[in-house]
């Protein structure tokens, strides 16, 4: 079974089809710096995928347009910006992740330090945290946010109002925090 193929559309350009394990639909996505993507998941054929995009292709255009303006608009500052080292990231992100949690009364398990690409962190059913190294990039208070934000859901596994009630107390205004940080979300890409 073929996994994935590149195909060049003529309004849009290359187009990578790309068998996915993980979709449960034909999902199209327009990301800066890449080519359109197309997840296609089991069961279903390429071809179709291929007709799904045709009747997508003016929301592709847009999307296209969006990405190249996010390319022209920060291409000099990413291509200048330093070389994240995942030791450097593991060091400080653990040490700090230790402190906010004692600080806090916080537990959880293991750390892991990885290169995502959509996620800033996460923090699994046995309390394991997952850090993105990228946070790095970010500023003190956004990277105390996140790692906070996991923290809490040591003990709240849900994204529910308890939830948010719960990194309110901690940080005050999560939902300003928030905003801040979708400026930061496609820079990890």
């Amino acid at each position: 079974m073929m996994q994935s193929k590149i195909k060049t559309i003529s309004e849009v350009g290359e187009v990578l089809f790309e068998r996915s394990s993980r979709a449960r639909r034909v999902n199209i996505s327009v990301r800066p710096f890449k080519p359109v993507r197309v997840a296609v998941p089991k069961g279903v054929a390429f071809g179709q995928a291929e007709h799904f995009l045709a009747s997508q292709l003016e929301w592709v255009k847009y999307q296209q347009r969006k990405a190249r303006h996010y390319e022209e608009s920060h291409r000099d500052a990413l291509a200048n910006r330093p070389v994240i080292d995942r030791e450097t990231a593991r060091a400080f992100l653990t040490k700090r992740l230790g402190a906010l949690a004692r600080q806090h009364g916080f537990q959880y398990g293991k750390v892991t330090i990885r290169n995502q690409k959509t996620r800033w962190g996460s923090c699994s059913a046995q309390n394991n945290i997952s850090l993105n190294m990228n946070l790095m990039r970010l500023p003190a208070d956004l990277i105390d946010y996140v790692l906070l934000h996991e923290l809490v859901h040591t003990k709240v596994k849900d994204h529910s109002r308890k939830f948010w009630a719960e990194v309110d107390r901690f940080v005050g205004d999560s939902r300003g925090y928030r905003h801040q940080l979708r400026k930061y979300r496609l820079e990890v890409v």
